[in-house]
């Protein structure tokens, strides 16, 4: 089964909060001006930004489940201005446990996260409706 969300423009709003919270203020994620120097052209997204995007989506369907173990790649830079969803499948697992393949796409198919997680989680459990 797959979950996937709501299409999301990053803003430079995200990435200055994001950075403000986390302390990773490099001038890639946000200064314009020392972004236009760089091949990416424009400030781009935190890779952790993308994964609590992803964390996010995960607990709106499974608020209970547990991270157990996460892998994650960043194949693309989501610059400020991307149209992303997360995308959630999941993937078959032991009882007790829940697999996903988690991204985040960019809306013309760009892939700006691909990962793996294993959560435990209650086997009786199923997702959860988004609201």
């Amino acid at each position: 089964m797959s979950h996937e969300s709501d299409f999301l423009v990053v803003t430079q709003e995200h990435l200055d909060g994001f950075a403000e919270i986390s302390g990773d203020d490099n001038p890639i994620h946000v200064d314009a001006e020392y972004a236009a120097t760089t091949p990416f052209r424009l400030p781009v997204a935190h890779g952790m930004f993308l994964f609590s995007l992803v964390r996010a989506r995960v607990r709106r369907h499974w608020p209970d489940a547990r991270l157990v173990e996460q892998r994650l790649m960043f194949p693309a830079p989501t610059p400020v201005g991307a149209r992303i969803r997360v995308v959630l499948e999941e993937r078959p697992a032991k009882p007790g446990e829940l697999a996903l393949a988690t991204r985040v796409v960019h809306e013309d198919g760009t892939v700006g996260l691909t990962g793996e997680c294993r959560m435990w989680i209650d086997p009786g459990h199923r997702a959860e409706e988004a609201t």
